[in-house]
């Protein structure tokens, strides 16, 4: 789809002519009047932007963290249906109550807030204009749908959110109608959108699809994809293109903000600090008020940046562009909307909204990295109520490790998806700035590019969380371990997530890994071996590996010196604690389970062999036969899914004979269904996976009745 030529106005350009709707594409015959014909009447205009601030009841002096903020407005809209008859001035009041609820529950429940302040108003107007459920509005990763949560019926609920049993923190269809898509990855909103947009058609339904994606998500290539197919397709649906400049995503604190990485942040941030439109802009903030009519907006916006880049290249893909517009300026944002929505336009439009992470709340608009997952806080200062640990997180020591690791080898490089502070790479990054690289949101790049990095001769480390691995694994196969490439990937946030829920779960990547013929795959079962499990990796040079750990704080044992750990013998695991009748082998962070279930039944006389694997592949076959032969009961506990560790352990003991006589072999793994969000102690129990579940499963092997295990 074609867009227009935009010709300035005269008291900015030499051009004289006003004749805007007769200018032609660069590209096409079609022009603005085509297909917007009802708003091509006017000079155009920019019109200034417009700040909004939380609600005053969290800035002022007194205790606010237990309070309410009032929002007469707010309260009384309960589902989208009640917002139609206000105005716009109500729209901009609501704007600001829900601002300010939004404030008010995180800093309850905790959770991602900058990305939530940032789209208060974009929400408001889309649920003003459309009418869900039956028009369909997607949300890209989700974390940015609580405004969107509140206005459809669950603000009720929303001091449950992320809680066991509560609401969750994206987007879910079986939470609520409202809900048309389940999200939780970043970048997959216009392809299932464009979906539900040929649906539509086929079955001769009139409904409206948008789908609200971030500049962040426009870095993965299944977003490109998706344009590709839709501008061929020429379906009718709504792009809306969320550009806060966050294209890195600041999900952590260890080292201060993250700049936007790659060519499209560039593409973007020309299409905001053109000369031309910035004069223009100021030139219009004199004449907004003269010049009336909403419709003058969409024209204004669809003609003011066919020049640049980014521009361009959505029109190449098959989309009209309309933008930037701001989106915290309500009345534009209702205008456009509406203008969109009324004008069948016979193919994909897509609206370049520019807006501000943690806009209003001012120490979230200053501090965004601290601000877009937070714990629970205080508004009225915005301090955290961070839990106090003495031991430091997995992620963190990775990162010391990594750096010890760089320190003396200067082969090894470091590799992110736009995760910098969710992998610790930040600190890396301070470091060793050339030899630290953000991708972007392209986990399928990062893996392909670590590759071409060994190949050089480097060391790279791959650091991706275990449930964004997913998104690359035929990489792995393919482009890595088919070629015995010695990338090393570290998979952070393995095992259950807690408050993230089924969607940041790691649970498959054992399972995925250790089926890989040329793949060495461990799991250290404390901080102390997660530094010597660093190493090992960085001393393996014939083949790929990876290690898994988990999110939280390590356990408390010492350290190697100079955070300098050491290489391990790889297929060699250890027995922690010497006894009799039942082995326990744990594979990773389970193993502390293990350890806490030997002192439990220890108290009660029975003391067990409990040993950590260290390697699901390749297994330490000596030590699991040596089990085998001289125990009673042999069980295997991890925090993975089915066809996981336990899996690989009888696989051997099957061929070797092992489980022809007396043994009792167990598997305890997380369930064969997806875990919902939740503390991670209830999830733990959910699973059957504490001590005490580890403790009663040896109890009735051995013929003891579980009961006993509730004694005083």
């Amino acid at each position: 789809m074609a867009l227009s030529v935009f010709r300035f106005p005269s008291y900015l350009s030499r051009e004289t002519s006003t004749d805007h709707c007769n200018t032609t594409s660069l590209s096409s015959s079609r022009s603005l009047a085509t297909y917007f014909p009802s708003i091509c009447r006017s000079s155009t205009v920019f019109p200034s932007k417009i700040r909004t601030t939380v609600n005053g009841s969290l800035v002022k002096k007194g205790d606010y963290y237990s309070t309410r903020p009032p929002t007469p407005l707010l309260d009384t809209i309960n589902h989208p249906i009640h917002m139609k008859n206000l105005s716009i001035k109500e729209l901009k009041a609501l704007s600001d109550e829900l601002r300010s609820d939004v404030v008010f529950n995180v800093s309850k429940t905790g959770g991602h807030l900058g990305s939530n302040l940032g789209v208060v108003e974009l929400t408001v107007a889309l649920h003003y204009i459309f009418n869900t459920p039956q028009d369909k509005i997607l949300w890209d990763v989700g974390h940015q749908s609580y405004p969107h949560k509140i206005l459809t019926g669950r603000r009720g609920k929303m001091k449950t959110l992320r809680q066991t049993n509560g609401l969750s923190g994206f987007t879910k269809r079986g939470e609520s109608e409202h809900d048309s898509f389940g999200t939780g990855h970043s970048s997959t909103t216009i392809s299932a959108g464009l979906g539900m947009a040929v649906g539509r058609d086929l079955k001769g339904r009139d409904n409206n699809v948008v789908a609200v994606i971030g500049d962040g998500a426009m870095t993965a290539g299944q977003a490109y994809e998706a344009m590709n197919n839709a501008g061929y397709l020429d379906s009718d649906m709504i792009v809306i293109l969320n550009d806060n400049k966050q294209v890195s995503l600041p999900t952590a604190n260890l080292d201060g903000p993250t700049p936007p990485v790659g060519a499209f942040s560039r593409a973007l941030s020309k299409l905001q600090s053109k000369r031309p439109l910035r004069e223009l802009r100021e030139a219009a903030k004199g004449m907004t008020k003269k010049i009336g009519g909403s419709m003058h907006r969409l024209s204004q916006y669809a003609r003011g940046m066919i020049s640049g880049a980014g521009s361009t290249l959505f029109e190449e893909l098959g989309f009209y562009y309309i933008g930037p517009v701001d989106g915290h300026n309500i009345d534009d944002l209702v205008s456009i909307l509406k203008e969109v929505k009324s004008t069948r336009t016979s193919g994909p439009v897509l609206i370049h909204v520019v807006t501000e992470k943690g806009h209003g709340y001012h120490y979230a608009e200053r501090a965004h990295d601290k601000y877009h997952g937070v714990v629970k806080f205080d508004p009225e200062t915005g301090k955290q109520f961070k839990n106090i640990s003495e031991t430091k997180s997995y992620t963190t020591y990775f990162a010391e490790a990594l750096i010890a690791e760089a320190e003396a080898h200067k082969d090894v490089v470091a590799i992110h998806a736009a995760m910098g502070g969710g992998t610790g790479l930040n600190l890396f990054q301070r470091r060793f700035p050339t030899r630290c690289f953000d991708v972007g949101i392209a986990e399928q790049h990062a893996v392909t590019f670590a590759a071409g990095l060994a190949c050089e001769g480097l060391k790279p480390f791959c650091a991706i969380y275990s449930s964004f691995m997913q998104r690359a694994y035929d990489q792995v196969v393919h482009d890595v371990d088919l070629q015995k490439l010695p990338v090393r990937f570290a998979m952070d946030r393995a095992g259950l997530v807690g408050a993230d829920g089924p969607t940041h779960c790691g649970a498959f990547d054992v399972t995925f890994m250790a089926c890989l013929p040329n793949m060495i795959v461990m799991a250290p079962s404390d901080e102390a071996e997660l530094f010597n499990m660093v190493a090992t990796a960085a001393a393996i040079d014939d083949r790929p590996s990876c290690f898994r750990y988990p999110r939280g704080n390590g356990v408390g044992v010492s350290l190697p010196p100079g955070n300098k750990g050491v290489p391990l013998e790889v297929g060699n695991g250890r027995i922690l604690r010497e006894g009799e009748r039942v082995a326990l082998l744990g594979y990773g962070s389970a193993v502390q389970n293990c350890l806490e279930a030997s002192s439990i039944l220890d108290k009660r006389g029975l003391k067990m062999t409990v040993a950590d694997a260290r390697f699901c592949k390749p297994l330490d076959i000596a030590l699991i036969r040596n089990l085998a032969k001289s125990h009673e009961v042999l069980i295997t506990v991890e925090e993975g899914s089915i066809g996981g560790f336990g899996s690989h352990v009888v696989q051997f003991l099957a061929l070797d004979g092992l489980l022809d006589g007396k043994l009792k072999w167990r598997p305890m793994v997380l369930p064969d269904r997806y875990t919902e969000h939740g503390s991670p102690l209830d999830q733990l129990a959910e699973a059957g996976l504490t001590a005490s579940h580890i403790a009663a499963t040896v109890l009735n092997l051995i013929g003891t009745p579980r009961e006993t295990l509730y004694w005083k």
